[in-house]
């Protein structure tokens, strides 16, 4: 007999592995990261990513490319938030990546308390290019706070058959790490943000805040999150660590290179460096305050 996989087994991989597609094509990074993951979380973090990145594709660029405006781009996110919460409670989406996601949330216990305050934020991005102290951490929260929840629900209750809520202190972890990494893009993608699609996170061109005290605010964060990764369940760790360190080096170069339209990045072998002492099991490095 054969042991390939048939009907809802066969579409539910195949939505898993479209996922995976996802991450490799977007990002090299998270993509290195994910690999570090032990199998159980690994493909409900693809899944996540994957979800996420399609969300924001549709108000960063490529939808308006397509001929959308405004208008149609908010359709076409509404219709995927609809979609989301649809396919988590009936278990099935025509749309793979969007199957793929709501597996995850089925068997991880991410619900609509994480998925809503994602697609706001993401609806931020249709209407607002300027953001205050407050909408930033709005955004923020939304955007990537609440990805770093999700993440942590996998990997607390992954497999488990019964998911239950992520300890407190990990749970403020997950939401400080993800702040850091989305501060830190901003930081990255400064001149783009603002040339390209005339938006300020930051509030650097307004003069609300100095690239100095963003990074000081980053360096907590991850230092916060440094604190209660040895608390993750031991198949994910390293991943996690893997990325903090990969984040933590980025605030150092950007600490160093402080021109707007320049991306700073990682090198490779850098970033193979920090990937072999995450498997190795040396914990996060620290930046120095």
């Amino acid at each position: 007999m054969s042991r390939e996989p048939t009907g809802l087994a066969l579409y539910d991989q195949t939505a898993q592995d479209a996922a995976a597609a996802v991450i490799s094509a977007y990002s090299t990074s998270f993509g290195l990261a994910t690999r570090l993951l032990g199998p159980r979380p690994r493909p409900h973090v693809r899944n996540i990513y994957a979800l996420v990145r399609i969300a924001d594709e549709i108000v960063d660029g490529p939808a308006a490319a397509a001929g959308l405006d405004a208008r149609s781009e908010r359709g076409v996110l509404d219709g995927l938030e609809t979609e989301t919460l649809a396919a988590i409670e009936r278990g099935f989406s025509a749309n793979l990546i969007v199957h793929a996601f709501a597996r995850t949330a089925r068997e991880c216990g991410i619900g609509s308390d994480l998925i809503e305050p994602f697609f706001a934020s993401m609806r931020t991005d249709l209407s607002t290019a300027r953001h205050d102290a407050a909408s930033h951490d709005d955004y923020v929260y939304g955007s990537a706070e609440v990805v770093g929840l999700m993440c942590l629900q996998v990997f607390v209750n992954a497999g488990s058959g019964h998911p239950v809520p992520a300890p407190a202190d990990l749970a403020d972890g997950a939401r400080r790490l993800g702040a850091a990494f989305q501060d830190v893009n901003f930081l990255r993608d400064q001149g783009h943000d603002e040339d390209a699609l005339g938006r300020d996170y930051l509030g650097l061109t307004s003069g609300r805040t100095s690239r100095t005290q963003v990074l000081d605010t980053i360096d907590a964060d991850l230092a916060a999150a440094a604190a209660v990764i040895p608390r993750l369940p031991a198949d994910c760790r390293r991943a996690v660590t893997a990325a903090h360190d990969l984040f933590a080096a980025l605030s150092a170069r950007l600490r160093e290179n402080s021109t707007p339209g320049r991306r700073v990045r990682v090198p490779d072998a850098v970033k193979a460096t920090l990937a072999a002492r995450a498997w190795l099991g040396f914990a996060p490095r620290r930046n120095p305050s």
